[in-house]
């Protein structure tokens, strides 16, 4: 895991949880997009690099629903990370959930996710 082997606690500290959850959200739309057999490598290091944002979030917030929230949603993306085939449609609705943990974030899923508003 490379890109973010030096990132540590503080500095992920810096960011506003919008800022973390969309960073996380970055890796979880890179994953989406590998999808082949052969991305089976490639897909696996972005689910590793969710998990480590996502454990960096959950250390830096001190809000106990918000980290018993987030590891819920980190059992899901281990379960991802443990797929030998890529799961399209249990990615697409984790990475729906991971943005609707705040509002800006969630602002971003029409654009990242192709829905639109719908009236009830």
């Amino acid at each position: 895991m490379i890109q973010h082997a030096g990132l540590t606690l503080e500095r992920w500290q810096t960011f506003t949880l919008d800022q973390q959850i969309l960073m996380i959200g970055n890796e979880m739309n890179r994953a989406s997009k590998l999808r082949k057999p052969e991305d089976r490598g490639r897909r696996a290091n972005a689910y590793e690099r969710v998990l480590y944002l996502t454990d960096l979030t959950i250390q830096a917030n001190p809000r106990k629903g918000l980290r018993r929230e987030l590891l819920r949603w980190r059992d899901l993306i281990a379960t991802l990370f443990l797929e030998a085939d890529a799961q399209p449609l249990a990615n697409a609705a984790a990475f729906r959930a991971l943005l609707l943990f705040t509002p800006e974030a969630s602002r971003q899923i029409p654009h990242v996710m192709g829905e639109t508003d719908r009236e009830p």
